[in-house]
């Protein structure tokens, strides 16, 4: 089996793969980290939502060997090593952007690339933004307002549901 190496949340990481193993799988199962979820295998929900050098990417359609010499950056690399929260994470606490925690970590995610693309996005711009996110739990309408938040707006604007 050919050798993929790439740096996962800052740190050189390799391993073995076969050719038809997923990145999901490679950083769940082969690096142990298990905060990448797997939830539809078909590019439908999200929750599987990484960054490769820098670009939110759905980790169930890219394979393994794809990531060869890549930056990837995972949920895990959110908080402080401290466990101080990113300010995107505290937002969602903050706010109730999460129920069951299922989508979470693919939200979170698609929220960075986000705010990195456009640090002041509308609330339109947001709902569009996560079409490719599914929640089975909160209606968005949390999620929506805790992204505004974390990107330093007044989220009082936005009726309750």
């Amino acid at each position: 089996m050919p050798e993929v190496s790439m740096t996962v949340n800052g740190k050189p990481a390799k391993g073995q793969v076969e050719g038809r193993t997923l990145l999901v799988e490679f950083l769940r199962e082969s690096l142990g980290l298990t905060g990448t979820h797997v939830g539809c295998d078909s590019s439908q929900c999200g929750a599987c939502v990484v960054h490769v050098n820098g670009r939110a990417v759905k980790s169930c359609t890219m394979f393994a060997a794809e990531a060869e010499g890549a930056e990837v950056r995972t949920i895990e690399s959110m908080a402080e090593p401290d466990g101080t929260l990113h300010p995107i994470q505290a937002a969602f606490q903050a706010h109730h952007g999460l129920q069951c925690g299922f989508c979470t970590p693919g939200m979170v995610m698609s929220a960075a690339a986000l705010l990195a693309e456009n640090p002041k996005p509308s609330e339109a711009e947001i709902r569009e933004y996560l079409e490719g996110n599914i929640c089975r739990c909160t209606g968005y309408h949390n999620i929506v307002k805790a992204i505004l938040a974390a990107s330093g707006q007044d989220v009082s604007a936005i009726a309750a549901e």
